[in-house]
C-alpha cells in the first residue's frame, strides 16, 4: 500500500497544510485586481455594464488629465505627513502610557477612545467645529485672544489641507499607539534595571535599548498606517469633497468623483489599479529595507 504524499515527504507538510489558506488569500487578492483590469479596460456605463473593449485608453486619459498629477502629489504629501506625524506623536505617547502611575487605565482608555468612534463621524464634528461663522475652533481661540477675527478653516487650500492632516494624525494615533504599547510590554524590564546600574541615561536608554526592540513594531504600524491613510477617504470628503477647487483632492476622493459624480467607471478603475500598484510596490520596497536593517542589526 502506497504511503501518502505528506509521510514519503515531510517537507512538503507544512506547505499542504497552508495551501487552502493561500488559495484563498490569492483568491480574495486576485479576484477584485481582476476584475479592476476587466472595468478598466472596457467601456462602461453609469449602471456598471461593460461596453466595447477599450484597452489602454482609459488609463491614457487619466495620466493625461492635468487634475491627476496634482492629486497623485497631494496623495503623497497626505500619506507621508499623517504617517510621519502619527509616529513621531505616538511614539512618547506609548512611552508615557506604558509607565506605571496612578489612573494609567484611566488615560489609555482616553487615548484609545477616538479609535471607537466612526471616522466619518469624526470628520462631521470637526466640520462642525472648523465652521467659520459658529465653530467651536474660531469662538476658543477668539476667547483666548489668540485671533481677532473668524477664519474659513476650509474654504482655502491654505489652511483646509493642513488641517486635514492634522486631523488625520489625531484619528491615526489610538490605532499606532495600540501597536507601540504591545511592543513596549513585550521588552524585559531587567535590561533597563541593568542599564541604569551601568549608569545609562534615559536617552542612551531609549536610543539604545528601546528604539531597536521597538523596530519590528515601528515598521508594522508604518506600513499598516500607509495603507490606512493612502486609502482614507471620509476625512477629506466630509470635510471639502476635494475642494475648494480640488486643492484638497487626493486619488481615492478623485476616483469617487469619476465614478459617482462623473460616471467614469473605466477610469476610475484605471486609478483603483495605480492605487494598487503604488501601495504594493512601496509595501515591498519599505518591508525589504526593514528586514535587511534587522539583518543588519
Amino acid at each position: 500500500m502506497t504511503a501518502p504524499l505528506a509521510t514519503r515527504l515531510p517537507g512538503l507538510t507544512p506547505i499542504l497544510l497552508i495551501l487552502p489558506s493561500f488559495g484563498l488569500a490569492a483568491f480574495i487578492i486576485a479576484y477584485p485586481v481582476w476584475d479592476l483590469l476587466t472595468v478598466a479596460t472596457h467601456q462602461v456605463n453609469r449602471f456598471g455594464q461593460l461596453r466595447d473593449f477599450t484597452g489602454l485608453i482609459n488609463l491614457g486619459n487619466v495620466l493625461a488629465d492635468p487634475l491627476f498629477l496634482g492629486t497623485l502629489w497631494r496623495t503623497l504629501v497626505w500619506t507621508g505627513s499623517v504617517v510621519f506625524g502619527t509616529v513621531l506623536v505616538s511614539v512618547p505617547v506609548a512611552l508615557i502610557l506604558n509607565q506605571d502611575f496612578y489612573g494609567r487605565g484611566a488615560a489609555r482608555v482616553i487615548v484609545m477612545l477616538p479609535w471607537s468612534v466612526s471616522l466619518t463621524m469624526m470628520a462631521i464634528v470637526w466640520r462642525w467645529a472648523l465652521n467659520g461663522e459658529s465653530g467651536l475652533l474660531n469662538l476658543t481661540l477668539q476667547d483666548l485672544g489668540l485671533i481677532d477675527q473668524k477664519v474659513v478653516w476650509l474654504a482655502s487650500a491654505a489652511t483646509a489641507f493642513p488641517v486635514q492632516i492634522l486631523i488625520g494624525i489625531l484619528v491615526s494615533v489610538p490605532f499606532t499607539v495600540t501597536i507601540f504599547l504591545g511592543g513596549l510590554s513585550a521588552i524585559p524590564t531587567d535590561i533597563y534595571e541593568a542599564a541604569s546600574a551601568d549608569g545609562a541615561s534615559t536617552w542612551q536608554q531609549f536610543s539604545t535599548l528601546t528604539l531597536p526592540l521597538m523596530r519590528p513594531f515601528i515598521n508594522m504600524a508604518v506600513v499598516l498606517n500607509i495603507i490606512y491613510v493612502f486609502n482614507s477617504f471620509p476625512i477629506i470628503w466630509v470635510l471639502t469633497g476635494g475642494g475648494p477647487s480640488d486643492s484638497t483632492q487626493i486619488l481615492v476622493t478623485y476616483l469617487y468623483k469619476l465614478a459617482f459624480t462623473l460616471g467614469k467607471m473605466g477610469e476610475a478603475a484605471s486609478i483603483s489599479l495605480i492605487m494598487f500598484a503604488i501601495l504594493l510596490v512601496f509595501t515591498l520596497i519599505y518591508l525589504r529595507m526593514a528586514m535587511r536593517g534587522e539583518r543588519d542589526a
